[in-house]
C-alpha cells in the first residue's frame, strides 16, 4: 500500500513538472485533472464498482452463483414478507419526515425572539449529539414491559403512566402495526431538533421590514404564518423534509437496536443487512440494496432542482 502510494505521489510530482513547462490556460488544464484524478479514482473504486458489482449480483441467486434474472425483484413485490417490509418503510417514509418537520417548526416560531430561546432550543437539539443506537436503547427502557403482578414494579415509563391511569401494561414493541410506530417516534424525536435548527435560522433571515409591514396591514398571527413566514422559508422547509426523507429511508440502527426487525417491524435498510449477512441470500440482498438506491434518488433530485430554483431567484 506504501509503495503504490509512494508511486501515485511521484506520477503526479512529474505531471505537474510537465504542466509548469507548459504555462497558461493549457498548463491550468493539466493542473486542474491532476487534482481531480484523486477523486475520480476514489468514486470509482469507492462508489461506481461497487454499485455496479452489486446491480449485478441482484439478477443472481442467493450463492451468488447462477443468474436467475428479475426474480429476486419478484420476490420483493410479491412475498408477504418483504410486502409487510415495503409497508413499514412506507409508514416511516410517510410519517416522519412531515411529524418531524412540523414539531421542529412549531417550535422554532414558539421560542423565537423568547428569553429562554437558547435553553429551550438546546433541550430540543439534543437527541440530535447522541447517536441512533443510545437513542433507541433509551427508548427501549420507555417502553419495556413487566407483567401486571403486585410485586413487580414497571420500570418502562409508557406502561407506568397507564398503570397509573389504572390501565393494562402492554408489550408496545409487539404489536403489529404500532410497534412500527413506535419505533418511528424515536427517529421524529431526534430529527425534530434538526428541524427546528434549520427552520429557526430560516425564520430569523426574514426581513423584519416585512414582517413590520404585515403587522401594520393587521395581519393576524396565522396570517403572518401562513402568508409571510411559511413562504419565506419554504427552501428551507423543502431542505428540511427530503433530508429527514433520505435519512427515514436508510434507517437501520432503531430498528436493529429495538426489535432487530422481528414482530413485523422490519424496513428495507435492516432487510437488506439481514438478508446478506444473517439469511446469506446474497441475491435478495443486493436487490434490496438496489431498490433502496432507487428510492433515494428521486428525493435527491428534486433536492437538488429544488435548491437551484431559490438561488435563481
Amino acid at each position: 500500500m506504501g509503495i503504490a502510494l509512494a508511486i501515485f505521489a511521484a506520477v503526479i510530482a512529474v505531471i505537474l513538472l510537465i504542466a509548469s513547462r507548459f504555462g497558461g490556460r493549457r498548463g491550468d488544464r493539466v493542473v486542474a485533472l491532476v487534482f481531480l484524478l484523486p477523486v475520480a479514482v476514489m468514486l470509482a473504486v469507492g462508489l461506481i464498482y461497487p454499485g455496479v458489482l452489486t446491480i449485478i449480483n441482484s439478477f443472481y441467486d442467493a450463492p451468488g452463483t447462477s443468474f436467475i434474472g428479475i426474480d429476486n425483484y419478484e420476490t420483493i413485490f410479491t412475498s408477504k414478507d418483504q410486502l409487510t417490509v415495503l409497508r413499514n418503510t412506507v409508514i416511516w417514509v410517510v410519517v416522519t419526515p412531515f411529524v418531524a418537520t412540523g414539531i421542529g417548526l412549531l417550535y422554532a416560531i414558539l421560542v423565537d425572539r423568547a428569553r429562554i430561546e437558547s435553553l429551550a432550543k438546546a433541550v430540543i437539539f439534543l437527541p440530535m449529539s447522541i447517536s441512533f443506537v443510545a437513542a433507541s436503547i433509551i427508548w427501549k427502557f420507555v417502553y419495556e414491559y413487566r407483567p401486571d403482578q403486585g410485586n413487580i414494579k414497571q420500570i418502562g415509563l409508557l406502561n407506568q403512566i397507564v398503570v397509573w391511569l389504572g390501565g393494562e401494561p402492554t408489550q408496545w414493541l409487539l404489536e403489529t402495526p404500532l410497534n412500527t410506530l413506535f419505533l418511528v417516534v424515536v427517529m421524529i424525536w431526534i430529527q425534530a431538533g434538526f428541524a427546528m435548527t434549520v427552520l429557526s435560522a430560516a425564520i430569523k433571515a426574514i426581513p423584519d421590514d416585512v414582517i413590520e409591514a404585515a403587522r401594520l396591514d393587521g395581519v393576524t398571527p396565522w396570517g403572518m404564518f401562513r402568508f409571510v413566514t411559511l413562504p419565506s422559508i419554504r427552501p428551507a422547509v423543502v431542505v428540511v423534509l427530503t433530508t429527514i426523507g433520505i435519512g427515514t429511508l436508510k434507517v437501520f440502527d432503531i430498528v436493529r437496536t429495538m426489535t432487530g426487525g422481528n414482530f413485523d417491524t422490519s424496513v428495507v435498510a435492516n432487510e437488506f443487512y439481514s438478508q446478506s449477512f444473517r439469511a446469506d441470500n446474497q441475491g435478495l440482498g443486493a436487490a434490496l440494496a438496489v431498490l433502496l438506491f432507487i428510492l433515494v434518488i428521486p428525493i435527491v433530485v428534486y433536492n437538488i432542482r429544488q435548491l437551484r430554483a431559490s438561488e435563481a431567484r
